[in-house]
């Protein structure tokens, strides 16, 4: 099944906006994530992530709970196998 997480960012590298990357830690797996798609998006910000793009902005209550409920159904076992992330753009 393929989902969007939810997830925190860390780090982000500045520079063409197309270009724009970060760090994002879900869960305490860290993957290399786009950022092109939220330019407004900043360190400490939690985003929604589909195959290493971040796709919207997500208050930090809503990814919590997006979090739990994917913890529950057992759902993050790509995560936590450490599998790269996809390439950016």
């Amino acid at each position: 099944m393929c989902l969007a997480v939810p997830g925190r960012i860390e780090s982000i590298v500045e520079g063409d906006p197309l270009l724009r990357a970060g760090k994002v830690n879900f869960g305490g797996v860290l993957k290399e994530v786009s950022l092109a798609y939220v330019p407004e998006a900043k360190v400490g910000d939690y985003v929604v992530v589909h195959v290493g793009f971040a796709l919207s902005i997500v208050d930090e209550e809503e990814a919590q709970k997006v979090f739990e409920y994917l913890r529950q159904m057992n759902e993050l076992a790509d995560l936590e196998t450490g599998a790269p992330a996809p390439a950016g753009p």
